[in-house]
């Protein structure tokens, strides 16, 4: 078995646990290949150089391997699909913070979630990306998004109007902050905190979701994913910002945008005592009230 790592500066609570999660790699006796500043950040942040490992810096690395950890939070791990990419590799979130939808995997789960993986307790969920299309060259070295893309505006406190058509049929023109498209995955983030509708992972749709529109009678649209989703910004500024998932460009009102569902998905490992409405209970706390 071949696993490769990834992670970010990690909170000092989960020093011991990354090492007891190399630890029991190494007493699996598997190949694991780290990436290269995570590695470096390991050595010098935390003192620690795990026996054994080898390390890679792109995806072109990533051969034969069998599963990507990401170790980290939600962002550690939208980061991490740039390595992954159309690979099909199957990514496990292990959780080194608080609050996480895709980084799963607890600290107090640690030792359970790699004995499940060990024996093969556990299936594959396909999540579907946005793919991003223009013509001035954004995110050109991966246009692709697993939980949204969004525009917004940036270099003035007004009001932008976002023009909307959804399969070649004009939608609306929308008076707001921004415009949010999210996946099923980014139904639970960015979307979510704007008035979206929660929807399951497997759920083949997009969501349309306005940033603070003027019009309170808008509303968040649900739409096939089969729809290609054409985008045009205008205001008073002159330039504006698109963001796919963590990372963000600038751009003209003369751009023209145009997404569609990625022709690949991420494969997001799922041991077999998880569900995706555990995770939901247990992460935005329904049912705390007494009264349920």
């Amino acid at each position: 078995m071949r696993i490769a790592v990834f992670g970010r500066n990690i909170n000092t609570v989960f020093y011991d646990s990354l090492k007891r999660l190399f630890n029991i790699l190494h007493l699996h006796r598997v190949d694991v290949t780290v990436y290269q500043p995570f590695l470096e950040y390991m050595r010098s942040e935390i003192n620690f150089n795990p026996v054994g490992v080898t390390d890679f810096s792109n995806h072109n690395e990533l051969r034969n391997v069998d599963f990507f950890f990401s170790i980290g939070g939600d962002g550690a791990f939208l980061e991490a699909i740039s390595l992954v990419r159309d690979s099909g590799i199957p990514m496990v979130g292990i959780n080194s913070g608080r609050l996480g939808f895709l980084a799963e995997v607890a600290q107090k789960e640690l030792e359970i979630a790699l004995e499940n993986l060990f024996d093969s307790k556990f299936h594959l969920q396909p999540r579907s990306l946005i793919r991003l299309e223009n013509d001035a060259g954004l995110f050109s070295e991966f246009p692709y998004a697993l939980n949204e893309f969004t525009v917004h505006k940036q270099d003035t406190s007004q009001m932008i109007t976002v023009h909307v058509e959804v399969g070649g049929d004009y939608l609306n023109s929308y008076w707001a902050d921004g415009l949010i498209v999210s996946t099923p995955t980014g139904s639970t983030a960015y979307s979510l905190s704007v008035g979206g509708p929660i929807i399951t992972p497997s759920a083949a749709n997009f969501i349309i979701a306005p940033i603070a529109p003027h019009n309170l009678a808008i509303r968040p649209v649900v739409i096939p994913d089969s729809e290609e989703i054409k985008i045009r910004v205008e205001g008073r500024g002159e330039r504006y910002m698109a963001s796919l998932d963590y990372r963000s460009n600038a751009f003209g009102s003369e751009v023209v945008m145009k997404l569609i569902k990625a022709y690949f998905a991420i494969n997001v490992l799922q041991f077999d005592n998880q569900s995706f409405y555990g995770t939901l209970r247990n992460k935005l706390m329904w049912g705390i009230d007494k009264r349920n």
